[in-house]
């Protein structure tokens, strides 16, 4: 096999596996000192139900959908403690416990859920080291890949922020977490941050409709820092969402032969070597349809056509 260039794999043998799925080498960018493939999985579906709560409808089916998804090739996994809550957690454990070498399991904190009911804020310095702690016992792993400082409502660079980030270069630092990262994080607080201490990854809203956060993409490439857009197939689900149901993303991926999600998905691959996805879904179909994605292609008609639908 030849190296990676540019964060991207030259060529790679493919290869079956039991699921159905295609396991190939896929385009890659480092986080922090894990180099992974750039379409990952996000496991907020599997806890069920409004936002992440109530558990699957069919564990089993939730467990084969991880098990599919390392087996093609994933070697990235986004989850939350909070996510169930502990659902999720529990979840990766029994399907991929013990885990594969190279699998790099990315969580969050700063943001709890003690029941099923709506989430609540946890960003004091305590609270992030015991959600960090929550995390690493319900996966059953002693460090974590990475750890997102999730932030609420667009908080503003001042002395919270600072103990926060200290906390989180403390947990690194102890071997909790291997990197540091930010979510749901502005420009200024981005630079801020990486000018005390390295960010390995940011994970902001993000997808083909809604662009506000181009310029934080743009630092985080600056400095090579992965980028990891959630909910990358637009947001919210259902008949409102603004890229799955637009007539442009329709029309480009029935001319392609592929379907809107891939058109998406696609769109965000060839935005920025930086980007790594994260698309969640608890159905082994859906999953092949979004790592297919890497497969497929954008001609200059699409790429013009789906620039406007952010415009």
């Amino acid at each position: 096999m030849k190296p990676a260039v540019n964060g991207a794999d030259a060529e790679g043998d493919d290869r079956q596996v039991g699921s159905g799925l295609t396991a190939h080498a896929m385009s890659t960018f480092p986080l922090g000192r894990s180099r992974l493939k750039r379409s990952g999985y996000g496991a907020m579906q599997l806890g069920g139900p409004p936002y992440a709560a109530g558990g699957p409808a069919d564990r089993a089916s939730a467990i084969g959908v991880l098990q599919a998804a390392v087996a093609a090739g994933v070697n990235h996994i986004d989850t939350a403690q909070y996510y169930g809550p502990g659902l999720a957690n529990d979840l990766i454990r029994e399907a991929l416990y013990p885990y594969p070498q190279e699998l790099a399991i990315v969580s969050k904190v700063a943001v709890g859920r003690p029941d099923a009911s709506a989430v609540i804020p946890s960003g004091e310095p305590r609270q992030l080291r015991e959600g960090i702690q929550d995390n690493l016992r319900s996966l059953a792993v002693d460090q974590l890949a990475a750890v997102n400082l999730r932030l609420a409502g667009r908080d503003r660079v001042d002395a919270r922020f600072d103990d926060q980030l200290a906390a989180m270069v403390a947990a690194r630092d102890e071997g909790l977490i291997a990197g540091v990262g930010l979510s749901n994080v502005r420009l200024e607080q981005l630079r801020h941050a990486a000018q005390g201490t390295d960010i390995v990854c940011v994970q902001n809203l993000f997808h083909l409709a809604d662009r506000r956060d181009t310029p934080v993409l743009q630092e985080c490439l600056r400095r090579g820092i992965a980028f990891v857009p959630f909910c990358p197939l637009g947001w919210p689900r259902g008949a409102a969402n603004p890229v799955l149901t637009s007539p442009v993303v329709i029309r480009t991926a029935d001319r392609l032969g592929m379907t809107p999600a891939q058109a998406a998905l696609q769109w965000l691959l060839q935005l920025a070597s930086n980007v790594l996805l994260i698309p969640g879904t608890a159905s082994i179909a859906h999953l092949r349809e979004n790592l297919a994605a890497e497969d497929v292609t954008l001609d200059r008609e699409a790429l013009r056509d789906l620039d406007g639908v952010g415009a």
